[in-house]
């Protein structure tokens, strides 16, 4: 009897570790997810537009087909790849991360300076060849033009998880990998369908409620989703500018080059001082703004590079508009 009670006293044991690890996994997860803001704002944005033009009963199997595609993206690949990188090459993470920066830093400003007139985007090029395809083929393409654009925004999001999670072993910097991998494309693409399918149940809703109430609200949702896809698309393009400047910033701290973060820090704490109550906010939001617009600038300054070298060597040696 005695026997059996030490036994389950060591269960009970085990399982008070196993609980703990499991809240130690979610609570990094968290941490990290929020941390990797920008890039999964600008994931949940950016994938609406690869549904545009296609009939309702085929917008939800097309995100699962994209969801399906970031799962693999970042189970299969990126997560085996930063688990490598933690452990034998440490060094080239902070490199890594900076250039996953300079890249939001580069779609942000060119989200702003296509909307003012500047320029193209780098998929709108003017030789490109433009063929009549038919619906099968346009899916397949959208999809597989989605899926890779979530590897790059995943390998950002997987980049920042892998930086941001505490030294741990390499169990624990697995599962809370897997974990950032899961949670993150759950709500990205949870979201993408509620959003995508909110103008539906907004014209159900307005041409089939029995209560004025609700066919009011249907007209609402309806006539707000636009502003609404608006209002998410600048988000995100300042999430991207924000993280992708932040993340420069404290590369260069990584690296030895800490004077513009501790120029930045310095100036956001004077004017916290200002209004003391709330020096805690004012500070973050101080540095946040100076992050993002450092941002904006090192943006602008890499749209040439992207535009004149980038991607014309991208469609030289994959083919793209011959």
């Amino acid at each position: 009897m005695s026997g059996l009670l030490a036994l389950l006293d060591d269960v009970a044991g085990i399982a008070k570790v196993a609980a703990s690890s499991v809240d130690d996994i979610l609570g990094q997860a968290t941490k990290v997810g929020v941390k990797a803001a920008g890039a999964v704002i600008d994931d949940a944005a950016v994938t609406p537009k690869y549904l545009q033009g296609f009939s309702a009963d085929r917008e939800l199997p097309i995100i699962w087909r994209i969801a399906k595609g970031s799962f693999k993206n970042k189970l299969l690949y990126l997560l085996p790849i930063g688990l490598v990188l933690s452990n034998f090459a440490p060094w080239a993470i902070a490199p890594l991360l900076m250039l996953g920066g300079a890249y939001l830093c580069f779609e942000g400003a060119e989200k702003i300076s296509n909307v003012l007139g500047w320029g193209h985007g780098h998929a709108d090029y003017s030789d490109r060849v433009i063929e009549q395809e038919d619906s099968t083929h346009i899916e397949e393409r959208k999809a597989r033009g989605a899926i890779k654009t979530d590897f790059i925004l995943s390998a950002e999001i997987m980049t920042i998880a892998l930086a941001s999670i505490p030294e741990s072993n390499f169990w624990m910097e697995a599962a809370t990998l897997a974990t950032v991998a899961i949670m993150i494309t759950v709500a990205v693409y949870g979201s993408v369908a509620i959003i995508v399918k909110a103008d539906d149940v907004g014209l159900a809703m307005a041409t089939s409620g029995r209560l004025r109430l609700i066919r009011t609200a249907g007209r609402g949702i309806v006539k707000t989703m636009p502003l609404f896809m608006h209002f998410l698309t600048i988000i995100g393009t300042c999430a991207m500018l924000w993280v992708g400047g932040s993340i420069i910033i404290h590369g260069l701290e990584q690296v030895g080059f800490d004077w513009p973060s501790h120029t930045i820090h310095q100036i956001a704490l004077n004017i916290s001082q200002i209004v003391p109550e709330i020096n805690g906010t004012v500070q973050w939001s101080t540095t946040a703004m100076i992050d993002g617009i450092l941002g904006l600038v090192l943006g602008f300054v890499l749209i040439p590079v992207g535009e004149k070298i980038i991607t014309p060597f991208w469609r030289f040696i994959t083919g793209a508009g011959n």
